[in-house]
């Protein structure tokens, strides 16, 4: 991770390349968004929650 770049608040690791994030914690999270995996990771904007894809998972032509 580069220098200056956001530290993640909680690594996740998925087998889809699409995710859904509302920062848990119920009430206390954040809007519901919908996050897609173009290479190996993404960041949730709201919360700093790391999603990173498994190795070989998200490889199928799904949407």
């Amino acid at each position: 991770m580069p220098d200056g770049a956001a530290k993640p608040t909680e690594i996740i690791h998925v087998d889809d390349r699409t995710v859904a994030c509302d920062g848990g914690d119920g009430a206390l999270g954040h809007p519901r968004v919908f996050l897609r995996i173009a290479d190996r990771q993404v960041m949730c904007p709201y919360c700093s929650r790391l999603y990173v894809l498994n190795e070989g998972a998200g490889d199928g032509a799904g949407h």
